[in-house]
């Protein structure tokens, strides 16, 4: 490297972000040591107080790295720190910041310290963030930002919040296009209202009850999990939509017609009814299709799904390529009457791969009268796989079922694999 500009050098090294590499690279040579201050980014990992000596700590060796930077673009900490060294470092640097990632390691804050000078509230020197991180945030009270006009993606994830403070950093962000609230709790009713929002990823922990309301017209992706009402009025852009709730019930659910809808996926241990028929019914178009729904019923009791029409269900979903179902929906098809439609004119048009997870061999003939018709009418039919999941094999009906299944699987060994 000796023969290169010194240009070249620079733009070279301010490549090099994580920190322990840029205090090696400081050690070379005089040019590698006056090339540092071009560095756009630095990554301080979790464990840089290993091997420290003397007076040194991962706060003052940040603070000195972040110092001796003309321009800092990306700032990322993993390491602990305090309110007061953020806020030094946010001093020098904040202005020219773009993307800053914390682990802010304060879920617990409240009860140790009382710093009013909150880790959170510095954050709002960096007003020309475009993205923002942070990882273990308690926030329960609003933090004193302003508005942050240029950041695009807000990024949350393992936080304890309420629902006033997280209303007043959705409008300190008018202008996201992506936003991600993972693996957190103390939520009860969320509403988001963001014009330029394209993506939102929301994974509540709890009861699972809470609310929750979207409005953006750009909406293209929604992942949901821990909510029972769902309103998002909008969505004439959404593509993807994913809902599921692992600890509580999804009651009501609440769409926009779903023109522009490929993929979907619904999911927890029970739903109501009227929830999973109103949100097939809007996703006529869909694509790929993912059901795994245990049960249904409006209360304690849990009810199996209601019986299905074999041919209803496809002329509705004329598009559908791919379908993933697991127990419930597949019972549903393989009820006496739900194949009484079927004749000579129907046809599947676009299935193309189809998974089905069963779990009880019961009313073997009309399961095998679901499949063999799958296999009959979908023309374009090139994949199904049939998983066994958790099924009994001391059941008296075992036997006949994979007798049944083998057989099925012979007659069908271009298309059909058993899982």
């Amino acid at each position: 490297m000796d023969s290169l500009p010194d240009a070249i050098v620079q733009y070279i090294l301010s490549n090099v972000g994580n920190a322990k590499d840029v205090a090696s690279c400081t050690c070379v040579s005089k040019r590698w040591k006056d090339s540092m201050p071009y560095l756009k980014a630095l990554y301080f990992p979790r464990n840089l107080n290993d091997n420290l000596t003397g007076n040194h700590t991962s706060e003052s060796i940040v603070r000195q790295m972040v110092s001796s930077v003309f321009r800092l673009e990306e700032l990322v900490v993993y390491c602990p720190f305090t309110s007061s060294g953020l806020s030094s470092w946010l001093s020098l640097q904040g202005v020219s910041l773009k993307y800053l990632e914390l682990r802010m390691d304060n879920l617990f804050e409240q009860q140790i310290c009382n710093d009013n000078n909150s880790k959170l509230d510095c954050i709002g020197a960096a007003w020309n963030l475009e993205s923002l991180k942070l990882w273990g945030v308690l926030m329960i009270h609003s933090p004193k930002w302003k508005t942050f006009q240029k950041l695009r993606n807000l990024e949350i994830v393992g936080a304890r919040l309420e629902d006033p403070a997280l209303c007043n950093v959705l409008k300190a962000c008018p202008n996201l296009t992506h936003l991600s609230l993972l693996a957190c709790e103390g939520l009860r009713s969320v509403s988001i209202e963001l014009p330029q929002l394209e993506q939102c990823k929301l994974d509540f922990y709890g009861l699972g009850n809470c609310s929750l309301s979207v409005v953006s017209s750009k909406l293209e992706l929604l992942e949901v999990q821990g909510c029972s009402w769902i309103r998002v009025p909008e969505t004439k852009c959404l593509r993807n939509l994913s809902i599921a709730n692992n600890s509580g019930r999804v009651y009501m659910v609440d769409f926009g017609k779903l023109v522009a809808l490929e993929f979907l996926s619904i999911r927890g241990v029970q739903w109501c009814w009227d929830a999973i028929s109103k949100v097939l019914q809007l996703a006529s178009e869909v694509k790929h299709l993912y059901m795994k729904v245990e049960f249904t019923g409006d209360f304690e009791v849990l009810l199996p799904f209601p019986e299905i029409d074999f041919v209803d269900f496809f002329n509705t979903h004329p598009k559908l390529r791919k379908f993933d179902m697991h127990g419930a929906m597949f019972a549903a098809l393989c009820q006496k009457n739900s194949l009484k439609n079927v004749d000579s004119r129907f046809v599947i048009p676009c299935l193309e791969e189809t998974v089905i997870t069963v779990r009880s061999p019961l009313n073997a003939e009309q399961k095998m009268n679901t499949l063999e018709s799958m296999v009959k009418y979908g023309k374009n039919l090139k994949k199904m796989t049939v998983r066994i999941l958790d099924m009994k094999s001391s059941h008296s009906s075992a036997d006949d079922f994979f007798q049944e299944i083998c057989r099925f699987r012979c007659l069908n060994r271009k298309i059909v694999s058993i899982e």
